[in-house]
């Protein structure tokens, strides 16, 4: 009895190794058996592939034994989609099909009991797989179809029915009319919030200042003040002076939205950068990724080439706050099973907003504050001091006085920020151009004298200040990189003594 084959995807994150589909019609009872280290929703697919099989014109396929085999078996595969490539390799060994190189096409779909082709989470990221793996053909759900024409160099096939796929190869069908209406995608579950100007914040120069500067270098922020002085309404607007995101982080962050069934495919790769923005009692899974199973990716991820922005950082739980180490470093977060680790990128810009103690009122002489001296010397070290050493940039966010906020000038749209954001980008992606870097932030602490030295004097102050204890190695590497982008703000080609000087003074240190 000869074997039919075809092909499918098991994604592990956002990586995804193909799936050789094996069936073989055997001598027994009626039925079919799964083999393959298949979760629960793939051991499902044999009753509705026998009945969509029997609502495309094959109720004989009920009464045949079928053994299926999903290599390689030593790799967990999970989901629904494979009920299509289930589905076409037993009508294959039953011989209904007839033509066409089905056993080198890939195959993604969940069958409903009525045949129809419904739409599964994670296409993109597995069509972006079999491409990579050498694939030209992939047939795919007919809702899922504005996700396949994002990859290019691939025929990609929309089917709506399991009547569709078996026409394909030559095969005979009947097409039970379905009482289902809707067999679209369904509508991402977030909706795109309106995204702020910076003319709307009146005072807070400073801040404002701070974030050009994150903006321009890609470096993490912190924001310290009182209820009301503005910390958030800054923070909200950043991505607003942001540029759109490049091609390869746009397939990253988009890919993750696959997965997580909050990608508008319609509207093209994801260029936009996020603003994602947990509540201060999110678990640490839904921070950093994972849950139970397959480890599914987190706000880190999901604000990748964007912002991350934790509010009331404080009241974060600690586990959480310190899983953001690896990712503040590397860009990616892994996500250690069992069974091996899922690797999701996560580069992102951390904005950090806090009161200055549990009651927020310890700003000037502190005279509303409530809070003993213990809870205020408590509340903030809630930031442990590795943490605290990776932001950038430390910012004071005093409260704006109604006669000033009146009095002054009318503050500067985000469209004129951004255009000096974009200059200063341009500027380091064409002085980083082969590094594999583009912008200062992203540079190594290996390179980062070499491809963008300081002059003497300040590298001089810099060694001196960590000699004294007042930075850290990490710390003076992040004045360093400060120190370049407020020189391509200012259009110069190297920092100077002020420039480094600023940069102490945005890290909140003092020399």
């Amino acid at each position: 009895m000869s074997v039919a084959r075809t092909l499918s995807m098991a994604l592990n994150g956002l990586d995804g190794t193909v799936v050789d589909v094996e069936v073989q019609q055997t001598q027994g009872l009626p039925g079919m058996k799964i083999v393959g280290l298949a979760g629960t929703a793939t051991l499902q697919a044999q009753d509705r592939v026998r009945a969509a099989c029997h609502h495309a014109g094959h109720p004989k396929i009920s009464q045949s034994k079928f053994i299926i085999n999903l290599t390689p078996g030593w790799l967990p595969k999970s989901g629904s989609g494979f009920d299509l490539p289930v589905a076409v390799a037993v009508l294959d060994a039953h011989g209904v099909l007839r033509s066409g190189p089905r056993s080198r096409t890939l195959h993604i779909g969940e069958l409903s009991l009525d045949g129809a082709i419904l739409p599964v989470p994670g296409v993109l990221p597995s069509l972006l797989a079999a491409r990579e793996a050498g694939i030209t053909r992939a047939v795919i759900p007919a809702a899922n179809a504005a996700e396949g024409r994002l990859v290019p160099d691939l025929e990609v096939i929309e089917a709506e029915h399991l009547a569709d796929v078996i026409a394909l190869y030559g095969g005979a069908f009947t097409r039970t009319r379905s009482d289902r209406t809707d067999h679209a995608a369904p509508a991402p579950r977030t909706a795109k919030a309106p995204v702020g100007d910076f003319a709307d914040v009146h005072g807070q120069e400073q801040a404002k200042l701070a974030a050009e500067v994150a903006a321009a270098g890609g470096h993490h922020l912190s924001l310290i003040g009182p209820p009301g002085a503005g910390k958030t309404m800054i923070a909200s607007r950043l991505p607003s002076i942001l540029p759109p995101l490049a091609t390869a982080d746009a397939l990253d962050l988009s890919a993750v939205l696959s997965l997580t069934g909050e990608f508008d495919a319609a509207a093209g790769l994801r260029r936009t950068p996020p603003f994602i923005s947990p509540h201060h009692t999110a678990s640490t899974a839904s921070v950093i990724g994972g849950g139970s199973g397959i480890a599914r990716p987190g706000a880190v991820s999901l604000a990748h080439g964007g912002v991350l922005f934790l509010d009331e950082a404080p009241e974060f739980q600690r586990t959480a706050m310190e899983a953001l180490r690896e990712p503040l470093e590397s860009g990616v977060v892994r996500l250690h099973r069992s069974r091996g680790a899922i690797t999701y990128p996560a580069r992102f810009q951390l904005v950090i907003a806090a009161n200055p103690c549990p009651c927020g009122q310890a700003w000037g002489k502190g005279g509303a504050c409530t809070c003993s001296p213990m809870a205020k010397r408590r509340y903030l070290t809630r930031i442990s001091g590795p943490i605290a050493d990776r932001i950038d940039m430390r910012i004071d966010v005093p409260p704006v006085r109604a006669i000033a906020a009146d009095t002054a000038p009318p503050a500067e749209p985000s469209a004129v920020i951004a255009q000096r954001v974009r200059a200063a980008r341009e500027r380091q992606a064409a002085r980083l151009a082969g590094t594999g870097y583009h912008l200062n932030a992203q540079l190594p602490s290996s390179t980062l004298s070499r491809l963008m030295p300081l002059p003497a004097a300040e590298e001089a102050l810099l060694r001196r200040l960590v000699d004294r204890g007042a930075l850290t190695m990490r710390g003076r590497a992040r004045v360093h990189r400060l120190a370049w982008t407020l020189a391509d703000l200012a259009d110069r080609n190297q920092p100077t003594d002020a420039d480094v000087g600023h940069a102490l003074q945005l890290r909140g240190e003092t020399h």
